[in-house]
């Protein structure tokens, strides 16, 4: 039997602020859990900036994430608003609002820079790339993109670095 579910291959870095880079789109998020662990996530994601072709459309996704730090099995659907209201009722706790800019790299690759809680005590920035492999993962040196001082915290192998994490933290006393 060959492993069909997509696999979510991605490195994580602590950041301040957001960076000086070209900006490709801008999204406004709200997401809960459901679970941790396994992780079971939703999220609305609104787009506010598009410098490209990008859907100008409100998405609500249902997300099933496996344990692991830099490669885990990741299923994602889109659901219907409704069904987003009704699991975000069910979880009766406030989402983690999070403003993610999506920057292109001049290797190509896209970095995501996540704003979380803006506002609370809590409140944190964090980055992340997502990979085709693990091999391209742990090869990538933030040198190549001339980012060695902006991404200096690289958590990817941390345990409890995770929103889930974050989630529990926060949310869940």
């Amino acid at each position: 039997m060959t492993n069909k579910t997509p696999l979510e291959i991605e490195r994580k870095w602590m950041v301040n602020g957001f960076p000086d880079l070209p900006l490709l789109f801008s999204q406004q998020m709200r997401q809960g859990y459901i679970a941790t662990h396994p992780t079971v996530r939703i999220r609305e994601e609104k787009m506010i900036y598009s410098s490209k072709d990008q859907p100008v459309k409100d998405e609500f996704i249902l997300c099933f994430k496996s344990s692991g730090l830099l490669t885990r099995k990741e299923i994602e659907m889109e659901i219907p608003e409704e069904k987003f209201e009704e699991l975000e009722d069910l979880i009766g706790l406030p989402l983690i609002n999070k403003l993610r800019n999506t920057y292109l790299l001049k290797d190509g690759h896209h970095l995501e820079v996540s704003h979380v809680d803006e506002g609370l005590p809590s409140e944190f920035y964090y980055a992340e790339i997502e990979f085709k492999s693990e091999e391209e993962a742990n090869a990538f040196d933030p040198k190549q993109v001339d980012l060695s001082d902006y991404l200096n915290d690289d958590v990817t192998n941390q345990p409890n670095q995770s929103m889930a994490a974050y989630w529990q933290q926060t949310r869940q006393k």
